[in-house]
């Protein structure tokens, strides 16, 4: 879809009539599958018009650049996922992660807006392969987080640029918690193993949890950043919400 002259991607839930303009309609896009680019995608850039399908045999735009709804060609898709999803930034996957987290619902930018607290992946209609989103997931809450673990405090960077932190789910992809800012978290590669372990978690105020389980909780206490709460983006919408952290403390914490 374009808006305001960029691309991005969306699943469209229902097409009304739009009650301010006869014979309009509106597109409703359903919770949670808008999906910004990493980049912003122009409908031109420096070598022309991105989507190609719209020009005529002159090379010049058609009648059919000006329709609301139109198809896409699958060179002109993959051309602006491609530049969507360009990194050109050396933010690239720990060596060890796995490739496979992110299926499904999108991101959804918006303070305000709702969001699903589960999601039944089979349902959810694929719309770029796993190592795509996977990357996406990670490179938007690397951002929300600005590459430091919500635990330690701690912002690594190694030598071939990567940054040595996780984004972690808080409920996990196996337990049909959606790929959204809410329920993602930046750990480091000891923080995400404890947490999905049930060794640590958060209270709903983003104070650190230590399992009475634990074998070794004076070297946990240890890791911890002084303030022993989570440090969490300044925006409250990229914060982890208290619905998740409430599933994760019944569910994987070792009280």
């Amino acid at each position: 879809m374009a808006t305001r002259g960029y691309f991005a991607v969306a699943k469209i839930a229902q097409v009304i009539p739009d009650p301010k303009a006869s014979g309009m309609y509106l597109a409703l896009i359903e919770p949670n599958t808008y999906l910004d680019f990493i980049n912003a995608v122009p409908f031109s850039g420096p070598d022309g018009v991105i989507e190609r399908g719209v020009l005529n045999e002159e090379g010049r735009l058609s009648g059919r650049a000006q329709a609301a709804v139109r198809p896409i060609s699958v060179a002109d898709f993959n051309r602006i996922v491609s530049i969507g999803l360009d990194e050109r930034e050396l933010e690239l996957p720990r060596l060890d992660e796995t490739v496979a987290t992110f299926s499904g619902d999108g991101f959804e930018e918006a303070a305000q807006a709702p969001f699903m607290f589960e999601q039944e992946r089979d349902r959810v209609m694929r719309l770029s392969s796993r190592i795509v989103r996977n990357r996406l997931f990670r490179r938007l809450v690397l951002q929300a987080y600005d590459k430091r673990c919500a635990i330690t405090g701690l912002k690594l960077i190694n030598g071939g640029g990567r940054a040595e932190v996780d984004a972690a789910h808080i409920r996990p992809v196996e337990a049909n918690g959606p790929d959204i800012l809410a329920n993602g978290i930046a750990l480091s590669g000891t923080a995400h193993w404890m947490f999905d372990r049930g060794l640590i978690s958060l209270s709903d105020e983003l104070e650190i949890l230590i399992s009475r389980q634990a074998n070794d909780a004076e070297s946990i206490q240890g890791l911890l950043n002084k303030t022993g709460k989570a440090i969490v983006p300044s925006r409250p919408f990229e914060r982890p919400h208290p619905h998740f952290l409430q599933w994760h403390r019944e569910n994987c914490f070792k009280h």
